[in-house]
């Protein structure tokens, strides 16, 4: 075991300083649902952003875009779409701030807002979404545990610690012991302190992941352009542009690459973009699904803090993860043969991460990464947990179950279902193949069946409850349906589940009367949403002329393609720097200088509640 004695010192204060704030924060969370779930809806959005930003920094993801990055050079910055990871901006331009207005707790709570409280369908809809965030939930919280015990098992061998464990572990489970070890901590601090657990936590985390980012993208630029050093890299890698074909060919330098590269599925590249970039859309135009982000955008102060919020996340984000991936996808190039990713089925790529960082991080900043990529899973965890607690306790606890629980009542059920819902987590990862197939699944596959039903739901009036439940449904029941039978790229199947979504919507919403018109009339008051509202809008001005409708579509429509423009100018920025490839880095600055001066205006000048 290379670990030193500072390393595991920085590591093991960090997990100190984790129960410590459990503890600390534990009585300012029993102080009422609101302060546990969401920390009173009264911390600031900067510090809320930076903690999203956090917990999307996660160990799992972080170690597949490392393994895109390595294959696919500077196209896989377009693989992430498959998230989409574009849908930021669209929350960012106008969906944040419709959201925020309801001033709900959960997504559940929020279709009350929606289809109201009576009617076909309304109580089915509350189910749908309760079980769809809680099955979501669970495949997060099973994707992160799997990618930290692949993580762990690279530093610490399993022949230097089996003889002090009292009973046998599998080779083949060897990652899930590592997981629930370290999963127990996560557990810990975010069950007793709740979101100001979780929210702190993140800070530090973030703090920690920007030194070790920077030291990382340091220490690669010091090897490649030290010396005489060349990338090992076929044609078109340094390059983010494409054409129908990937035109990646690895044939002279590692042969394993082109069979990941077609295990993969993502060939035909231009068909692959069109896909993912259509996908990405609807999803983006859905809005949030009920999992942490959606708690974020909730626990803002105002709607126009929701906004800035949102906005926040690419900006902390994206530069200082992109700096760890490329730094260790170069230190890879150069010295692959050096690397220990071998596995009985051929080289698993997604131990590149790991295994670069075992070989040549420097005592110090190795103890450093460990710990931000230690908290990166701990806070993706917790804050996944964390959603699936507000679902189970507002959404089911206290709605169906006890509508008067106490606070201390509220906390100790808190307590139990954290623990439940973890059990459940890490039972799910023992059947998840890994990252990568848990990962197409619940971006290709689940979220296929959520895009319909949460797309109708902002946009046309007519649509109701009834339609939301059988539109879900439809989508829920198809995912699961092709997850038992299909067993190649989710995104080929997305657009058959997507299209029987939305025949479930349809169907559904002409099946049942519309929704009442003082829920509708309250709704588009409220939170102002452009689309086919016409008859509505009709209803609300006959009441109240001076109202007026939202005629932001166009401008919002616009600020969300400089908005994505940008976010592929942060993405960039860190690579061609690493890279230091100097013409497309001034090119890269100076786009993002113009985006961010045309923002400016027709974006952050004209935020509003």
């Amino acid at each position: 075991m290379k670990l030193h004695v500072i390393d595991i010192a920085i590591i093991l204060l960090y997990l100190a300083t984790m129960i410590f704030i459990g503890f600390y924060m534990r009585k300012k969370a029993k102080e009422s649902k609101e302060s546990y779930l969401m920390a009173g809806k009264k911390l600031p959005w900067y510090l809320l952003g930076l903690s999203d930003a956090s917990d999307m920094f996660d160990i799992s993801g972080t170690m597949w875009m490392v393994t895109l990055c390595f294959v696919y050079g500077l196209k896989s910055v377009w693989i992430p779409w498959l998230w989409p990871v574009f849908n930021q901006v669209f929350m960012m331009m106008f969906l944040s701030k419709w959201l925020r207005r309801s001033n709900a707790n959960t997504g559940a709570e929020w279709l009350a807002t929606r289809f109201g409280t009576t009617g076909k369908g309304v109580k089915g809809s509350h189910t749908v979404v309760v079980v769809f965030a809680l099955i979501g939930c669970l495949g997060f919280l099973a994707y992160g545990f799997i990618g930290l015990g692949k993580f762990i098992e690279i530093f610490i061998p399993w022949n230097s610690v089996a003889a002090y464990v009292p009973f046998d572990v599998p080779a083949a489970y060897v990652a899930h012991f590592y997981g629930i070890i370290f999963t127990l901590f996560a557990m810990f601090y975010s069950i007793l302190g709740g979101m100001h657990s979780i929210v702190l936590g993140d800070l530090i985390k973030y703090l920690i992941m920007t030194v070790a980012c920077i030291a990382i993208a340091i220490i690669a630029m010091m090897h490649l352009h030290s010396g005489n050093n060349v990338l090992a890299i076929p044609d078109g890698w340094l390059t983010p542009s494409f054409s129908w074909d990937l035109n990646l060919d690895w044939s002279a330098i590692n042969l394993a690459v082109n069979d990941k590269i077609k295990s993969d599925g993502y060939s035909l590249f231009g068909i692959f973009f069109m896909m993912m970039l259509f996908k990405g859309i609807f999803a983006s135009l859905a809005g949030p699904a009920p999992n942490y982000d959606m708690q974020k955008i909730l626990s803002t102060k105002s709607p126009k803090e929701a906004s800035k919020m949102t906005g926040f996340v690419s900006i902390i984000l994206l530069p200082i993860r992109y700096s760890m991936i490329i730094g260790i996808t170069v230190l890879a190039l150069l010295y692959y043969n050096q690397l220990n990713i071998a596995s009985v089925e051929g080289p698993d790529f997604e131990k590149i991460l790991p295994a670069t960082i075992y070989a040549f991080l420097p005592v110090g900043i190795l103890g450093i990464t460990l710990t931000g990529l230690l908290g990166a899973f701990m806070g993706t965890f917790s804050g996944t947990l964390n959603a699936a607690q507000a679902y189970i306790i507002n959404d089911i606890y206290l709605k169906y179950m006890n509508p008067n629980a106490s606070n201390k009542k509220i906390a100790t059920t808190n307590y139990i279902v954290g623990v439940l819902v973890v059990a459940l987590g890490v039972l799910l990862g023992f059947f998840a193949k890994d990252v990568n197939s848990i990962l197409q699944w619940i971006v290709g596959g689940l979220y296929g069946g959520y895009i319909a039903a949460n797309l109708f739901k902002w946009y046309w009036w007519r649509f109701n409850a009834n339609g939301f439940v059988m539109g879900m449904a439809t989508g829920i029941v198809s995912a699961l349906v092709f997850l038992k039978l299909y067993d190649g790229l989710f995104l080929n199947v997305w657009p058959i589940i997507f299209l029987l979504s939305i025949i479930g919507c349809i169907v559904g919403t002409y099946t049942a009367p519309p929704t009442s018109n003082e829920t509708l009339i309250q709704f588009y008051k409220t939170v102002k949403p452009w689309g086919f509202w016409k008859p509505i809008h009709a209803l609300v001005v006959e009441a109240d002329p001076s109202f007026e409708p939202n005629k932001r579509f166009t401008l919002d429509m616009f600020n969300v393609v400089i908005g994505m423009i940008a976010q592929t100018c942060l993405t960039l920025l860190p690579i061609y720097v690493v890279l230091w490839l100097k013409t497309p880095l001034f090119i890269t600055v100076a786009v993002l200088a113009v985006t961010v001066v045309i923002l400016k205006r027709t974006w952050w000048n004209k935020l509003e509640d």
